[in-house]
């Protein structure tokens, strides 16, 4: 037992044994496991092991990744929670008042939501059956009635190792942070309301999809899944990011019985929690929250029970028939597509590329989640710049701020630019670059290299200046009437398409690859310090637009000003861009069998 013990801690491989010893073993039997058991490791492996989640095969250092990152931050708030209820100084400082005890308890509450709600969308494809199952399970001697347990199973699984591993290290830590007069009791709300929401937003969003499946059918879902998850993303980080705005309003919300309070998820187990916790002495809001959250458990999961089965057999009955052929030609789109023949897609290879670009990005599953989440975060982000919430005389009021519209346009644009660059060179079909290296070779010649690349330029700029440009005349039914004069929507414009033009130049600067068809970069990428980059870039690109819009609303000589900076400033970078991809182009191309090694070096031939 002591060995065993230890060999969980071995970071290396056991002792190679002589001969003689592993021949006194005896045979090496395998553990025998059932048909169910085999259907659940796979249905559990699919979960983190398909080209969404993990597109290079890396499926247990991924689950490391997310494990770590779902778990880590209540962890680290926790932490944090001990010198807010030990201060230092001043002396004798007594412990943080009631409101804000209960709003460090509201964030527990609010992140376990948030976290498995946005785990449970990611996983939204996986949790019915598609092609691949039907055509590997279907004809293996396997009852359909184990294959459907055993994905229930899975679900289920997936769930409860999710909720655990996100909550369960804060009860650890907790405790000795806050001091709670009653340990039993607070122990039992903060387990208990946690672990609720965050099986309850599991839930409801299973019982979400399932419903819209069996009503609706697989291929009327489809059409709007997309825009499903990215709204259930962007309202989940929305509710996360807009914690230190809103948290400032909750005692009024409490207080007043505010609506909404009772229509907000979280603040059902905030009852749950508050409840428990205070006993006979708690609010009377906090009996009538805990029990709205208590039925809407409840509720939701009789829903999964009830439409899942249904979804499930209308989803496999909707597979073996198939949707039928249908036309992929789009007539409503032929003007367009007119139009940028004629101006920004002339050239025949930069045209061709285009247009695959447009077919590819919404027909792989990989790209398809790239484009929710990053467009999901991006919405939050926005969202949690735009709105303030204050608190007048008991009553809460909604706000827009200025500067907050100002500094959505650099955030829109970024995330924007980003998210469409992160779907270009990820490795997900490197299978389709076969046809530009047999008809341009590789490296390609300069003429088609450059062309090859800017067709991707193009694509990323137009979707960028749609998005900004949109948002700009969304915000200007809410805007202010300092940025509603003629100066100032000059300079909004011209900061918009200014940011999106020099950030498409930056970000595919060094880019040398067609769109979609890249190989996977050498080494492995650091997590940590790709959001150590977003985090420190945002400030920048959302504080620009603040500092220089007022300037160039001015005066004429100052938005003439600008605007000479920008077009330098792309110039500049379109020449240094030129530049790169030549001597990428006059680089020796290597043979198939020949090592790369030096070419990792920066060492050219």
């Amino acid at each position: 037992m002591g060995d065993s013990f230890q060999r969980l801690f071995m970071m290396s491989e056991p002792e190679i044994l002589p001969l003689n010893a592993q021949a006194a073993r005896g045979e090496v039997r395998a553990p025998e496991r059932s048909q169910f058991a085999h259907l659940l490791v796979h249905f559990l492996e699919r979960f983190f092991h398909h080209e969404t989640a993990s597109p290079e095969g890396d499926a247990k250092s991924r689950l490391v990744l997310i494990a770590c990152a779902a778990g880590l931050p209540p962890f680290v708030v926790s932490l944090w929670l001990w010198p807010v209820y030990h201060p230092l100084w001043p002396p004798h400082a007594g412990r943080p008042t009631y409101w804000l005890q209960v709003n460090h308890h509201f964030f527990f509450v609010v992140y376990a939501f948030v976290a498995m709600g946005i785990a449970t969308v990611f996983e939204w494809d996986l949790f019915f059956p598609d092609l691949l199952d039907l055509f590997v399970l279907g004809p293996l001697p396997v009852a359909d009635g184990r294959i459907f347990r055993a994905r229930v199973a899975a679900i289920a699984v997936f769930v409860g190792g999710f909720l655990f591993d996100a909550n369960f290290l804060p009860p650890l830590v907790l405790p000795s942070a806050i001091d709670p007069p009653n340990l039993l009791r607070f122990l039992a709300g903060h387990v208990l309301a946690v672990f609720g929401s965050a099986f309850f937003a599991a839930a409801f969003i299973l019982a979400l999809q399932s419903v819209l499946l069996a009503t609706l059918g697989e291929r009327l879902f489809r059409r709007f899944s997309l825009a499903a998850q990215g709204t259930l993303i962007a309202a989940l980080l929305v509710l996360l990011l807009l914690f230190p705005v809103y948290s400032g309003v909750v005692p009024a919300l409490l207080q007043n019985g505010s609506i909404y309070a009772y229509a907000i998820p979280p603040f059902w187990f905030l009852g749950i929690y508050q409840r428990l916790y205070e006993g006979a002495s708690a609010l009377p809001v906090y009996t009538h929250l805990a029990g709205i959250g208590c039925a809407a458990t409840l509720i939701a999961t009789l829903l999964v029970v009830l439409a899942y089965p249904f979804a499930y057999m209308r989803q496999v009955r909707q597979l073996i028939e198939g949707t039928g052929a249908k036309s992929t030609r789009r007539h409503v789109g032929l003007p367009f597509n007119w139009l940028l023949h004629a101006t920004c897609v002339r050239p025949p290879v930069r045209r061709a590329v285009f247009h695959f670009i447009g077919q590819t990005i919404l027909r792989v599953p990989r790209y398809r989640i790239h484009l929710v989440l990053y467009g999901g975060v991006g919405l939050s982000v926005v969202v949690a710049t735009v709105l303030r919430f204050t608190s007048v005389h008991g009553q809460v009021h909604m706000a827009v701020s200025g500067d907050g519209i100002r500094a959505a346009v650099g955030i829109l644009a970024f995330w924007t630019i980003a998210g469409l660059r992160i779907s270009f060179v990820s490795p997900g079909n490197r299978l389709g670059n076969w046809i530009f290296r047999f008809v341009h070779g590789k490296p390609a010649p300069f003429h088609a290299a450059i062309e090859q690349l800017l067709a991707a330029k193009v694509w990323v700029l137009l979707a960028a200046m749609a998005v900004t440009f949109l948002s700009l005349a969304v915000f200007h039914s809410i805007s202010p009437p300092e940025l509603l004069t003629r100066p100032a929507v000059a300079a909004q414009c011209l900061v918009a398409a200014g940011m999106c033009m020099l950030l498409n130049d930056i970000f595919f600067l060094k880019v040398r690859q067609i769109a979609f068809t890249g190989e996977r970069p050498p080494g492995e990428s650091n997590f940590a310090f790709t959001v150590w980059k977003y985090i420190l870039v945002i400030p920048v690109v959302s504080g620009f637009p603040v500092a220089t819009e007022p300037w160039i609303g001015q005066s004429r000589w100052n938005f003439i000003l600008a605007a000479a900076g920008f077009a330098g400033a792309h110039f500049f970078l379109r020449e240094l861009h030129r530049h790169l991809t030549q001597e990428h182009s006059d680089s020796r191309a290597l043979e198939d069998d020949e090592e790369e090694f030096p070419m990792r070096l920066g060492l050219r031939y």
